[in-house]
């Protein structure tokens, strides 16, 4: 995406109506959508998808290209048993096969897509690492430790700069970058924190044997629990879930702005729109002109929380899941698809 997501300056405006239509009544699985909109569970936890047992706590996800069809991969939020798995789709949205891409990992929360199609699976746990996953299935994850060990929670690729910007999920955590020796391979390189100067300064120890990572440049900025990011078109988007923020950063002027209130997650369409998902268990669009309005519901899941949204790689469907289900309980992990005239 050549052109900024969203305007630099100004406030948005919230609209009742977004650029799609009023939402219609209840239509099935509890998802309200406006016209034009279809909607369907894709998996259940604890329930067969294609021969795969799906996983509970599903939280990050992201697409990717496949053929004529795609893929989409979903991290699991659970300790010690998390890991990633992915759920291969046919030309017209058939589901094709199902398999895990990581096992055995702990609490793996919003990860993030590389350019070059591989999936980041970041661990929230003490020291937490970065999995760079396969999402076709064919090689075995591996560890990125040189992209630092703390409480991981996602990673969105720059591919302008040739960073990867990390946050991590602490009271007072850092918004971090990775500098690869050779973008498109993140085996080495080196960690940096952004500062409240707006500049971003080496960490000295990534491996923090001794020190966490958040507390080795006394000049770091402070984010309370960074969630979910996503880089579109010179901007880097991020939430905290200690201030219910939804935040961006902009890359070409190293400055941040905070755009509103109560977001958990966030992804971009290929249109520049961004669809952020919200706690009430909503996903609004944010418009470039600013101006933000709900798009979806899901009603019955009010004990749950919204995670994963990612667009097909043509844009024509939108995936999120519903980490704890209608149930409230991890064990009642829902993931949604939405079809439908997304603009383009």
């Amino acid at each position: 995406m050549s052109r900024k997501t969203l305007l630099r300056t100004g406030p948005l405006r919230r609209e009742a109506v977004g650029p799609y239509g009023p939402l219609a009544p209840y239509g099935g699985d509890g998802l309200v959508l406006p016209a034009g909109f279809t909607g369907r569970v894709v998996a259940r936890t604890g329930r067969r998808v294609a021969g795969l047992t799906w996983h509970a706590a599903p939280d990050g996800g992201a697409c990717f290209p496949d053929g004529s069809g795609w893929i989409y991969v979903s991290n699991s939020d659970l300790p010690l048993l998390g890991g990633a798995a992915a759920i291969r789709f046919g030309p017209g949205g058939a589901v094709a096969d199902a398999y895990r891409i990581l096992s055995g990992t702990d609490l793996n929360r919003a990860g993030g897509a590389t350019p070059w199609n591989t999936w980041l699976s970041c661990e929230l746990g003490h020291r937490g690492r970065v999995f760079e996953c396969d999402p076709y299935g064919t090689r075995a994850a591996r560890p990125r430790l040189a992209m630092g060990r703390f409480k991981h929670e996602a990673a969105a690729c720059d591919p302008d700069r040739e960073v990867v910007y990390l946050t991590e999920g602490e009271a007072d955590g850092c918004f971090y970058r990775f500098v690869p020796g050779d973008w498109g391979d993140l085996t080495e390189g080196r960690l940096e924190v952004l500062c409240v100067s707006g500049e971003w300064r080496p960490v000295p120890s990534p491996a923090a044997l001794l020190k966490a990572a958040r507390h080795q440049v006394e000049e770091a900025r402070r984010f309370d629990g960074a969630e979910g990011c996503h880089y579109a078109g010179g901007v880097c988007y991020f939430t905290t879930k200690g201030d219910r923020g939804l935040w961006a950063y902009d890359a070409q002027t190293s400055t941040i702005e905070r755009l509103c209130e109560g977001v958990r997650a966030v992804t971009a369409a290929p249109s520049g729109d961004l669809y952020v998902a919200r706690d009430t268990m909503q996903i609004d669009v944010i418009t470039p002109d600013r101006t933000i309005s709900p798009f979806l519901l899901l009603e019955g899941h009010g004990a749950s929380k919204p995670a994963g949204p990612a667009f097909s790689p043509d844009g024509s469907r939108l995936y999120f899941s519903s980490r704890r289900g209608p149930a409230g309980d991890p064990a009642d992990g829902h993931t949604f698809e939405v079809a439908g005239p997304f603009r383009h």
